[in-house]
């Protein structure tokens, strides 16, 4: 399906990359983000685990030659940050320095998260990397699943926002924009997305991705919402487009699976040399659980 000359990523036959860890509710693969270097699909995610069992329990870093046979190449686990849950892990490459892994990371009896980073000459040596907490967030706002770029202007990151001020509301979340020289001292440039009352993403929405350009259209990107509390970790997706100032959601019905919660959440574009857009996205199935598919529009 396409939106205008843009390639967006629908439930039409995803081939599964990594199945969830196990059958049920709270067991999910996904939250991952990808990029294509030199011929080689880098993906990184996090696994899953239900509640009771602890919640996001490690981010793995893979390798693919044709981006949907991935082999583990590391591994990092919770309790090497101390954190009680993983959330989005960010793989990206630093030209001159090697790879960093900015990882989402939750403070233990809290609702706090914060965002913090490996960096290491490769991706197999990001476990024992150089280690910098990037966004601390405070008592007030929680920080985590950021959509990094980086070019000749440096950096960009679209980061989620949870607000804490009201106790039992800390799922609620917005888009803020920041900048940065070298993808560790950020600027923040204020809030770029937010939920629409009514709608449904009035109770949130979360950029996740953005879309390769088109000459002549505004940046545009994917972003997760969903209307209520109770469809916390079950989002859909959502267009939005740049209008100068802040991203502009599009009219149109979210992406959805077809299965179980609904969830279709997370999504990671790259672009491929030949003009198409490869999706990874953390989608529902049957069961409740949520597995990490790929497809290619």
């Amino acid at each position: 399906m396409t939106l205008g000359a843009l390639a967006v990523p629908t439930y039409d036959d995803p081939r599964v990359v990594v199945p969830a860890p196990a059958a049920g509710a709270g067991n999910w693969a996904g939250a991952a983000s990808a990029v294509l270097v030199d011929g080689t699909f880098w993906l990184t995610y996090r696994v899953r685990r239900p509640l009771d069992e602890g919640r996001g329990v490690t981010v793995v870093v893979a390798r693919s030659d044709d981006g949907e046979s991935f082999a583990t190449v590391a591994e990092v686990h919770r309790d090497a940050f101390g954190c009680e849950s993983f959330e989005r892990p960010v793989l990206v490459p630093v030209p001159g320095v090697g790879w960093r892994l900015y990882l989402s990371c939750a403070t233990p009896g809290s609702k706090h998260w914060w965002v913090d980073s490996l960096t290491a000459a490769t991706p197999a040596e990001l476990p024992g990397g150089q280690r910098r907490v990037v966004l601390p967030g405070d008592d007030t706002v929680a920080v985590k699943d950021p959509v990094l770029t980086h070019g000749p202007d440096g950096w960009q990151m679209w980061l989620c926002c949870h607000p804490l001020t009201e106790a039992g509301h800390e799922d609620r979340m917005t888009t803020r924009l920041l900048r940065s020289p070298d993808g560790l001292t950020w600027t923040d440039h204020g809030e770029v997305l937010a939920g629409r009352p009514g709608e449904w993403d009035a109770r949130g929405a979360r950029v996740t991705t953005v879309l390769p350009p088109v000459p002549g259209l505004p940046l545009t990107v994917l972003y997760d919402g969903r209307r209520d509390a109770a469809a916390n970790w079950f989002e859909t997706t959502g267009v939005a487009t740049w209008d100068g100032t802040r991203l502009v959601a599009a009219d149109r019905p979210p992406i959805a699976s077809p299965h179980g919660d609904g969830a279709w959440r997370y999504a990671s574009a790259v672009p491929l040399p030949d003009g198409r857009t490869r999706f990874y996205v953390e989608a529902a199935r049957p069961d409740g659980a949520h597995d990490l598919v790929t497809l290619v529009r």
